[in-house]
């Protein structure tokens, strides 16, 4: 059995569920779109420019929705993943992840974004294993705005996926091979020590590593 790891943002899935799931919000009306719309695009160029505040930006783009009542999010969450994440499961993801299976490989999605947005579409993937920045939440239930224990973003998708690879009675080093797909810098500390990183629709400061490292470059999407 081999090791196969994703990122989600950009790597499966054309666009940023995040930064989505925040423009999401503004139609939704519960916040201030201008406001909103601003702080927003914001944290996405930080994280284009890898200097992302990930505990400062989960607390904002959490803060539109955590507190109202759990069926008000669980319905606003549904109807995201239908008219905006839906049409963005494109047929060259399943098809990569279903020649993975085919293969029998351990398989799971990587990605630096929360659990609550990320969860529904790695189901609609078929992908059991979701390693994402879990939030914190009360005896409610309901999400604090803060971070539980170690955010799956840039080295800390190391220790997240050593952390699942150990609950499973497995470590990296058991695999013969390890393969690690991705669209961003951010996401070179894990490429960097699988058998097999591959540069996925990649932004141009990652194709220029790929390129100059040798790293396989692969296009899911046009």
């Amino acid at each position: 059995m081999n090791l196969a790891l994703f990122d989600l943002d950009g790597t499966l899935i054309p666009g940023d569920s995040d930064h989505a799931f925040g423009d999401f919000m503004i139609t939704q009306g519960w916040v201030d779109a201008e406001t909103h719309r601003q702080r927003n695009d914001d944290f996405y160029r930080q994280y284009l420019a890898g200097c992302l505040d990930i505990d400062a930006y989960i607390e904002f783009s959490t803060g539109a929705w955590r507190g109202r009542p759990l069926a008000e999010q669980q319905a606003a969450s549904a109807r995201f993943m239908a008219e905006v994440m839906a049409p963005q499961l494109l047929p060259a993801a399943h098809a990569l992840l279903d020649l993975h299976r085919a293969a029998g490989d351990l398989i799971a999605i990587v990605t630096a974004t929360n659990d609550f947005v990320t969860l529904p579409i790695a189901q609609a993937l078929g992908v059991e294993h979701l390693i994402a920045v879990q939030l914190q939440r009360d005896d409610q239930g309901l999400a604090t705005g803060r971070i539980a224990g170690v955010p799956s973003f840039r080295e800390g998708k190391i220790a997240r996926v050593h952390d699942w690879l150990d609950s499973l009675g497995h470590a990296l080093g058991d695999f013969e091979h390890s393969v690690f797909y991705s669209d961003s810098t951010n996401d070179l500390p894990l490429l960097e020590i699988v058998s097999e990183p591959v540069a996925t629709n990649p932004s141009p400061p990652l194709e220029a590593i790929a390129t100059q490292r040798g790293w396989r470059i692969l296009r899911l999407f046009p």
